[in-house]
């Protein structure tokens, strides 16, 4: 069955490689990113692109407008956008705090609120967070206003699983290990990761259409280094 696919943080990364994998096999997918560029240039026929900046209120309802004239139903919802800042706590400013939580929260679930009217019972939320972002695993200095908005976008999942419980949709979040991506190359330069954003998005993909008939609520460490 085709299915309709939202994404956001389309432009690179993990994001990126999601609408091809997706597209590939079939599915119509929604790419938003506020750089529609790299992925308007591929021309995928069954691929909507749209400037979206998931922290505004306007391109949402656009966003909105979209699914009500075009699409009336969304399968899977993948909230993928992420900001990272990485810098000693005492040089944190609040406004470093404050775009970490605009993208890393409030901007997923202002996108979650603006697709649900389109969801079914079957339906799938998956939030992409952090192995930074959980109670218990390793954490790297200089992540406080990342790591901590990664944990809030967990527990703000486990509270919509258990909302949603009775209607749906199912609500599950990854928390991501190192990926080869141009962000943990920001983050931490020289570094290589053992997994290519690729490689993490057919994870991610597989997870996205049948995790909701295994899991509801849930956190899953996607990563394959301890702790």
């Amino acid at each position: 069955m085709i299915k309709n696919i939202v994404i956001t943080g389309t432009s690179r990364g993990i994001g990126y490689e999601l609408v091809a994998l997706f597209t590939n096999v079939g599915h119509n997918v929604l790419a938003l990113s506020r750089n529609e560029v790299p992925i308007s240039g591929l021309n995928i026929s069954n691929c909507q692109c749209m400037p979206c900046d998931i922290t505004n209120d306007d391109d949402l309802k656009k966003v909105s407008d979209f699914l009500k004239n075009d699409w009336k139903r969304v399968d899977v919802l993948i909230n993928n956008s992420g900001y990272l800042v990485n810098k000693p706590f005492e040089k944190l400013k609040r406004e470093d705090f404050q775009e970490a939580y605009d993208v890393n929260v409030f901007g997923a679930a202002a996108m979650t609120q603006t697709v649900l009217p389109f969801m079914k019972k079957d339906g799938h939320v998956v939030n992409i967070s952090s192995m930074g972002g959980v109670q218990g695993s390793a954490k790297f200095p200089g992540l406080a206003a990342y790591s901590s908005s990664k944990g809030a976008l967990i527990t703000l999942t486990e509270v919509l699983a258990e909302e949603y419980k009775e209607t749906g949709p199912a609500f599950n979040v990854l928390a991501l290990g190192a990926v080869q991506t141009e962000m943990l190359e920001e983050a931490f330069p020289g570094y290589k990761a053992p997994l290519t954003a690729k490689e993490m998005g057919k994870y991610i993909m597989d997870f996205a259409l049948k995790g909701n008939q295994f899991y509801n609520g849930k956190v899953l460490q996607v990563s394959n280094s301890t702790p």
